[in-house]
C-alpha cells in the first residue's frame, strides 16, 4: 500500500494516470507529448520512464512489448482497493 501512496503522490504521475485512463495502450513517447501539449510539462523521456516503473511497482499501470514499442496501460483495481478499505459509514442527518 505504501508504493501506491508514494505513487499518487506525485502530480505529473496523477497525470500520466490521468491520460491513461482517458486513452489506455500509449507508449513512452505518445505520453510524453501529451504531457507536454496538454499540461505544459516538459520531461525529458528519462524522467517520464521513471514515472512509469514508480507507477508499475505499485501495479497502477502494466506495460506490453510488441516490437519495438512499449505500451503502458492503466490498471484502476489498486484505487479500487483503497475505496474499499474505507468505506463511507456517515449517516445521512
Amino acid at each position: 500500500m505504501t508504493d501506491l501512496f508514494r505513487a499518487l503522490d506525485d502530480e505529473t504521475r496523477r497525470l500520466i494516470l490521468d491520460e491513461l485512463s482517458a486513452r489506455d495502450g500509449q507508449t513512452l513517447f505518445e505520453i510524453c507529448t501529451t504531457l507536454a501539449m496538454r499540461h505544459g510539462v516538459t520531461l525529458t523521456r528519462q524522467a517520464v520512464s521513471q514515472h512509469l516503473a514508480v507507477l508499475e511497482s505499485a501495479e497502477l499501470i502494466s506495460t506490453e512489448r510488441r516490437g519495438r514499442s512499449k505500451f503502458h496501460y492503466f490498471h484502476p483495481e489498486p484505487l479500487a482497493r483503497i475505496a474499499e478499505r474505507w468505506p463511507n459509514t456517515r449517516s445521512t442527518p
